[in-house]
């Protein structure tokens, strides 16, 4: 398995130790799980954008999420900030770690 490929999975996995929650994982599911909580990890490079916590949250409530935690290692863009703060003020967490 290459480095990068562990690195991602370590982080979904220190990610859901450190939220108490279940990390689930795999395509067609949330990284991890706390009850009604889903929570995704983004580990790369770049900020998250609010087109891609948009598309997050969306699937995650189809999902029947009723809260949603996004972590990421570099942070948000401004624009995806202020997005949640308007409309997912307490439906959405943005986490950086």
């Amino acid at each position: 398995m290459p480095s990068r490929t562990r690195g991602w999975r370590t982080k979904e996995t220190r990610s859901a130790k450190r939220h108490r929650a279940k990390r689930v994982g795999g395509p067609y599911a949330p990284d991890y799980r706390r009850g009604k909580v889903h929570g995704e990890v983004k580990h790369r490079g770049s900020k998250v954008t609010k087109p891609e916590v948009i598309r997050i949250v969306r699937r995650e409530q189809q999902r029947g999420a009723e809260r949603v935690e996004i972590v990421s290692t570099k942070g948000f863009t401004q624009p995806a900030k202020e997005h949640v703060s308007q409309y997912y003020r307490d439906r959405v967490k943005l986490l950086r770690k």
